[in-house]
């Protein structure tokens, strides 16, 4: 069934300790058995089934997240496909049958004006300059994922850079990708007024402590995103540019 493959796929996904990817097919199973129930063939899902799990679905959720979803069942339906499980005949995907939309990208960029604004910007709040300032490092870091920010070590900064793998692309060496960022005398105050000891072992900033499980540590790394975002909105509130989150400061064009 495919409530089943989900459940394979979740334990596959937590023993590699993907918890990103995990709970996300946690959530397709959920959305799945409220459509299908619990004991869902794979000879029911049909273009039709799809349509009608668009149809309820679109009432609670957005058209990129049902495309998300939509594509997780998709890579399951590959994988039945190839072990046999379903003839090419029963796939309901691609051109003609059932196709997945996708939602119409907003534009994050910020202009140059508003970044000088952001970075200029003081709170008689120390805690809303701490997360303004962990937002301006992901900023200069060229867009760091959160994820990787909070893991960073002193001995990731090597002769004034700091150089380090993704941890989307640490387990593939095809797309294994290091990216290196110079610490800017920005960057550089934000680590000495926020960071840890500067000893090798360190991580650089104070939230993990090393011996985190991979669900321990993304809880973590959700609780920092969730503060860094609620700062970031009250101070766009108030500068008047709308609402900032570390996704702004990640998808950015603009250098300051």
């Amino acid at each position: 069934t495919l409530n089943s493959v989900i459940r394979a796929k979740i334990e596959e996904l937590k023993s590699e300790d993907r918890i990103g990817t995990m709970q996300f097919f946690k959530c397709t199973l959920v959305m799945v058995e409220e459509v299908g129930g619990k004991d869902i063939p794979f000879s029911a899902i049909t273009v039709e089934w799809l349509q009608k799990c668009e149809k309820l679905w679109s009432k609670t959720r957005s058209v990129s997240t049902i495309g998300m979803h939509m594509r997780n069942i998709r890579t399951l339906m590959n994988e039945a496909k190839r072990a046999g499980v379903i003839k090419e005949s029963q796939y309901p995907f691609g051109k003609g049958l059932f196709e997945i939309k996708t939602g119409i990208g907003r534009k994050k960029g910020l202009t140059k004006k508003q970044l000088k604004a952001i970075f200029d910007y003081k709170s008689g709040n120390e805690t809303t300059n701490r997360y303004k300032d962990l937002w301006i490092f992901i900023y200069l870091c060229n867009g760091i994922n959160p994820t990787d920010m909070l893991k960073l070590k002193f001995s990731d900064i090597v002769d004034g850079e700091i150089c380090f793998v993704r941890q989307k692309t640490e387990r593939t060496t095809k797309n294994r990708k290091e990216i290196r960022a110079t610490i800017s005398v920005q960057m550089q105050a934000v680590i000495d007024k926020w960071g840890n000891k500067p000893l090798p072992d360190n991580y650089i900033f104070p939230y993990m402590k090393g011996n985190e499980t991979a669900i321990e540590a993304k809880a973590i790394t959700r609780d920092v995103v969730k503060r860094i975002n609620k700062r970031m909105k009250l101070i766009g509130e108030e500068l008047g540019i709308g609402n900032i989150t570390t996704y702004t400061a990640k998808h950015h064009t603009i250098s300051i």
